[in-house]
């Protein structure tokens, strides 16, 4: 179990990180207006993985119900930056799925 925790706790901050990241790159896309749906997702999933993990890392009592709500928006994340082409959408997508099926696993 403990290992499912560090390896939850990790994808977790490795898919905030990405999607930190693919904000601002898309802030820099030339058609901004095209990338506000991926920003906003990004912010929100950033905001929940850190928050998801910060819970497992204090062993409380939510972090279950919680981590089940981060692999929702994870997924959903992945869903809208899957939709783009750049590099940065790309590797967040990926970066998100991992995080929603580590979420999903600590979730069950």
């Amino acid at each position: 179990m403990q290992h499912d925790l560090s390896a939850c706790i990790n994808a977790c901050y490795l898919c905030a990180e990405a999607c930190d990241h693919c904000a601002v790159s898309c802030l820099n896309e030339p058609n901004i207006d095209m990338m506000r749906g991926c920003i906003r997702l990004d912010m929100q999933c950033a905001a929940l993985c850190r928050l998801a993990a910060q819970f497992m890392t204090m062993e409380s009592e939510y972090s279950r119900r919680l981590c089940q709500l981060c692999a929702e928006v994870c997924q959903a994340c992945a869903e809208v930056c899957g939709k783009h082409q750049h590099d940065h959408c790309q590797h967040c997508a990926e970066a998100c799925r991992r995080s929603a099926e580590a979420c999903q696993s600590m979730a069950a």
